[in-house]
């Protein structure tokens, strides 16, 4: 079945054979999560970085909010012959609002604060890290909460005149306490009631460097290293964090790279 998701990926997003066994797409866009198929046992770096091939010849990465492109993936077939791909990236369009009157202390938080920032993200991050070979992220993706999205993958805002960070996933407004469902399987690597930007927080490893974060939970129902299968509840809706009211923020990363979310139910829809 997974074999079957990418493939159709591929398909949908208008794939270029690189030779009789590799495949990846022409193009793809600012925030998507891309999908290959090269021959099993290959050895592909893109980015810098060793990508995992699957047993089936998967790979996945991700493309950056301001990733310019072209792409480049060097694949290296176990009979040592090379393959270089390219991909063009199509560039998206960031809307930027600006937000005046803010609170300075919320734009510029004080130094204690600034601090505690600082360590919890850096826990964060080194979650990300992770390159299991599971391979969830091949799966279809499901939302994990039915409702309004309140806030999109890239838009920016400004607040008294200084650049805040761009929106790193997809806000769906909900009701306090409705339940979160994992959009895919995967390991929890992360799970932590009381982040000071985030408040409850969970990161859901889906493999091959993919992952799920799950921002501003009421309740937790999960446990670091605990095994979650696709529409399992992993916690609840809430306001917990920074947070103007309830809703779930759903972000999604390849390793440190942030992707849209809303791209992967796109191109796991069909």
């Amino acid at each position: 079945m997974r074999r079957l998701v990418w493939l159709a990926v591929l398909a949908l997003s208008g794939a270029v054979a690189a030779g009789d066994d590799i495949v990846f797409p022409r193009q793809a866009s600012q925030g998507a999560l891309v999908f290959g198929k090269v021959p099993a046992g290959s050895t592909v770096h893109h980015a810098g970085r060793a990508l995992r091939v699957s047993g089936w010849g998967t790979v996945v990465f991700g493309i950056g909010r301001d990733e310019a492109g072209p792409l480049e993936v060097d694949i290296e077939r176990t009979d040592r012959s090379h393959t270089k791909v390219t991909i063009e990236v199509a560039r998206r369009d960031w809307p930027i609002e600006k937000v005046d009157g803010v609170p300075p202390k919320t734009v510029d938080p004080p130094p204690a604060i600034a601090e505690r920032i600082r360590r919890e993200q850096a826990r964060v991050a080194a979650v990300r890290e992770r390159d299991d070979a599971r391979t969830d992220f091949a799966a279809r993706f499901i939302r994990p909460v039915d409702g309004r999205i309140s806030g999109r993958f890239g838009n920016q805002r400004v607040y008294n005149g200084k650049p805040g960070s761009a929106h790193s996933g997809m806000d769906i407004a909900a009701a306090s306490g409705a339940p979160v469902r994992a959009p895919a399987g995967g390991v929890v690597s992360f799970a932590d009631p009381d982040l000071y930007l985030t408040g409850g927080t969970v990161v859901l490893d889906h493999g091959h460097g993919v992952s799920s974060n799950f921002l501003h939970l009421s309740r937790i129902d999960v446990a670091v290293g605990e095994r979650i299968e696709q529409g399992q509840t992993l916690g609840a809706v809430g306001a917990t964090g920074r947070a103007s009211g309830p809703h779930l923020h759903w972000g999604m990363n390849w390793f440190d790279v942030r992707i849209d979310p809303q791209l992967v139910l796109e191109r796991t829809a069909e």
